[in-house]
């Protein structure tokens, strides 16, 4: 195995129980790729995206790796006439990951958090574990051990 992520350690910490899975690092990897390598179905298969609001408020949504956020849908489930994507040169100052490596557990500050309302449909969801090339598996239901979400139709 190779060395514990900071989402490993929190998910530790907060007594939540994980598989990790990890695979070739290469950023160039799509989430549709990266769950044929995981063997998984892509639709349990989540991707976190940050974004920021009219208001400069920043949210979180975690989706199926084959699916778009929706903004508009987005911007409605946080209350905020707007938002955008957070630029890519933005993510790491602001979450403490890179592109293709960002983790809705352990950033350097918590952002309200929204996973689609499919996560709910299967008995564990796989997202990054904070690094490229590296997944965790978990019960969306023990997640809340670790992290404050909410469910909501998002794409």
């Amino acid at each position: 195995m190779s060395e514990k992520t900071n989402v490993m350690r929190v998910l530790e910490q907060k007594k939540v129980n994980y598989k990790s899975y990890f695979y070739q690092n290469d950023p160039t990897l799509s989430g549709i790729e990266v769950a044929a390598l995981l063997k998984q179905n892509p639709a349990q298969v989540f991707k976190t995206l940050v974004t920021v609001g009219k208001s400069k408020k920043n949210y979180v949504f975690v989706i199926p790796v084959a699916e778009e956020l929706d903004l508009k849908k987005a911007a409605i489930a946080v209350g905020e006439k707007a938002i955008e994507m957070v630029k890519a040169k933005e993510l790491l100052p602001l979450t403490g990951y890179v592109h293709g490596g960002c983790s809705p557990i352990g950033m350097k500050k918590f952002f309200p958090t929204f996973f689609h309302k499919t996560a709910v449909e299967f008995e564990t969801i796989f997202f990054s574990a904070g690094k490229i090339g590296c997944q965790v598996e978990i019960r969306l239901e023990e997640l809340k051990q670790a992290i404050t979400y909410q469910i909501a139709e998002i794409v």
